[in-house]
């Protein structure tokens, strides 16, 4: 059963969206969702990984996307760091959050990884990073302006306009604007990867526009908890969904492992 609510965390009203047991009654898997994404844009993912786990799956929406409070343009750079440490804490306590995982996907991977390496929460028994960034790479940010093109001359906007509504403009520009800022090619946070105590399991495509296996190389290369890669042949940027089987079988074996 899916239930839609809303919580409170560092001042703004972020929706949720919850499958499976409650916190009291198993360990959860925290979905953090990518760019431009949404709880509502991990679409039937949640119930699947829920019923995969028998783990209680919890997505929300952070704050300019989806049905969760704007975001005032623009974004600073640091918008990832600045989530990891100021707001996440804060989702995690208002979710009633007692023990599990952290799944990220692309931001919401390195929203993951940043927490990991920066916060002590006994909680965070492991996390899952799935087409993470670590450091900027060209093909990136060509993606990106590619996505800019589409958002504005093609039909991206009304696609994503179906699960942000209101917020379509926010989650859009204050994601794509950060990463087009000039300052932002000296965006790095490969230093939280030497702070991790936890394990981690990284799904990454080798065919992902927005990031070569040099995203997954430097986890194996910097981290010192056991990292378990996985480099996905013919797959791009959503592994969850271009390779769900593959994805959900990786997630409970590593679930499976660490939350007995």
């Amino acid at each position: 059963m899916t239930t839609l609510t809303s919580i409170s965390a560092a001042g703004r009203s972020l929706e949720v969206r919850w499958v499976g047991p409650a916190p009291d009654q198993a360990p959860t898997l925290v979905l953090l969702h990518e760019g431009l994404g949404s709880a509502g844009l991990w679409r039937d993912f949640p119930e699947k990984l829920a019923a995969a786990t028998g783990l209680g799956v919890c997505a929300y929406s952070r704050a300019g996307y989806g049905g969760s409070d704007p975001e005032p343009l623009p974004w600073p750079i640091t918008y990832m760091e600045d989530h990891a440490t100021q707001v996440l804490p804060h989702v995690l306590d208002a979710i009633g959050f007692k023990s599990g995982l952290l799944v990220g996907h692309s931001d919401g991977a390195s929203i993951a990884a940043l927490y990991a390496g920066s916060v002590s929460d006994a909680r965070v028994k492991g996390a899952v990073l799935m087409a993470p960034h670590f450091f900027i790479e060209d093909i990136c940010i060509q993606a990106i302006r590619e996505a800019k093109q589409a958002y504005e001359q093609g039909d991206l906007r009304p696609r994503l306009e179906r699960y942000h509504g209101a917020n379509v403009d926010n989650a859009f520009y204050g994601w794509n604007a950060s990463w087009l800022n000039p300052d932002f090619y000296r965006w790095d946070i490969t230093d939280a990867l030497h702070h991790i105590r936890v394990p981690l399991l990284v799904l990454q495509g080798l065919a992902d526009p927005y990031g070569t296996r040099a995203q997954a190389d430097v986890v194996a290369e910097l981290c010192p908890a056991p990292a378990d890669i996985h480099l996905m042949e013919g797959v791009g940027h959503a592994p969850w969904r271009e390779a769900e089987a593959e994805s959900l079988a990786a997630i409970r074996a590593f679930a499976a492992k660490l939350l007995a």
